[in-house]
């Protein structure tokens, strides 16, 4: 059998250096859109709450302290409308990219088992079924129409990264309707909750999707996004207590436990919503700006109605986009990144400064 990492796809940017390169040699220096990682400060409440529990010299707890488990209970009632939630429904982990890679193995999953995720999507969803050794299976539009045989496990991502797309409440219903009926696992991953800018996205727990039964559902958070804590590492699960338990016990036995400062973190972060709204202000105006400009330089917009991301087409294969920007000095990440349904798409973060975002605006505004 040949090594895991021979049957993993390449990994995506690396073939996206020589591009980078090129936009670095542009005489003001690069703007770097392709990756959306926070550049912001980390809020100060939040840094506060990490230095007050820097002497942590014991071991953490792998289901997080019982205060940590409050807030994130609170959280979910709050801004995910769920109910009847407690402790067992709930479980922190260290990030959300490394659960989303390990969960299909740690579920149990393997060959003959598939896994099912949208397209164009997060390629993460589909080295997770690989690393399990299970088949990946991605869909688009909904899964709804999907061969539910072998199916264990499926994704949905709502707000979407790459495309912004948020799925209404009736379309969760009829996704969370038709895996019941199939006995399939519900993962949603919602990490882009709080950064609607067309639409209001809904959590997949919410009752009016699931009739206040979270039997069969996760959904997936992060404070990367929303509260500039990618460096971190602070995510977390809410749903069925039946599957956090049995991840439970996995991640007791293999140590996966987040760091006790980053717990306090976390549960400042959770209980403060005054830096969250400053935050989606910053982004509203970073996301503004570029929308006007690449729609003045010829680009359709399509979806993005929410996350970090312009999903931005000329109607070309991507790569021409990506090589054209980059000798503007701009990078942006090529759509084929995330499937073949985005060949023709470049994403565009705008998690740039506002000093890079303006210096884009002016490099497509020239002829």
């Amino acid at each position: 059998m040949p090594p895991v990492s021979a049957r993993l796809p390449v990994f995506p940017w690396d073939r996206l250096e020589p591009y980078k390169t090129a936009a670095a040699a542009h005489r003001s220096g690069i703007v770097d859109l392709s990756i959306g990682t926070p550049v912001d400060p980390v809020p100060e409440v939040v840094r506060d709450a990490l230095a007050a529990a820097s002497d942590s010299p014991g071991y953490p707890t792998v289901w997080g302290t019982p205060a940590l488990r409050d807030a994130l209970v609170g959280w979910c009632g709050r801004r995910t409308g769920a109910v009847g939630l407690d402790h067992h429904h709930v479980l922190p982990v260290i990030g959300s990219k490394e659960l989303v890679a390990a969960l299909p193995a740690q579920l149990g999953l393997g060959a003959g088992d598939r896994v099912a995720f949208p397209e164009p999507a997060y390629p993460t969803y589909e080295v997770g079924a690989v690393l399990a050794g299970a088949e990946p299976v991605p869909y688009r539009d909904l899964p709804t129409g999907l061969d539910p045989e072998r199916l264990r496990l499926l994704w949905l991502n709502s707000p979407s990264n790459p495309t912004g797309r948020v799925l209404t409440v009736d379309e969760l219903r009829a996704v969370v309707a038709w895996a019941r009926e199939h006995g399939v696992l519900v993962v949603s991953d919602e990490c882009y909750l709080e950064l609607g800018w067309e639409a209001d996205p809904v959590s997949v727990l919410h009752p009016d999707v699931c009739g206040g039964d979270v039997t069969g559902l996760v959904a997936v958070h992060s404070l990367s996004k929303r509260s500039n804590l990618a460096g971190y590492r602070a995510a977390f699960l809410a749903g069925d207590p039946a599957v956090l338990g049995e991840l439970l016990a996995i991640r007791r036995h293999a140590g996966m436990m987040m760091p006790s400062p980053v717990q306090a973190a976390m549960i400042a972060a959770l209980g403060d919503g005054a830096h969250v709204t400053e935050q989606r202000a910053r982004y509203a105006a970073r996301r503004d700006a570029l929308r006007s400009a690449l729609e003045g330089r010829g680009f359709r917009i399509e979806h993005s109605e929410a996350s970090l991301y312009l999903w931005a087409t000329r109607d070309e294969p991507c790569w021409d986009t990506v090589a054209e920007l980059s000798k503007r000095g701009i990078l942006v990440a090529p759509g084929e990144f995330y499937g073949p349904a985005g060949e023709s798409f470049v994403r565009v973060a705008f998690t740039a400064t506002d000093e890079r975002v303006a210096e884009a605006v002016r490099r497509l505004a020239v002829a």
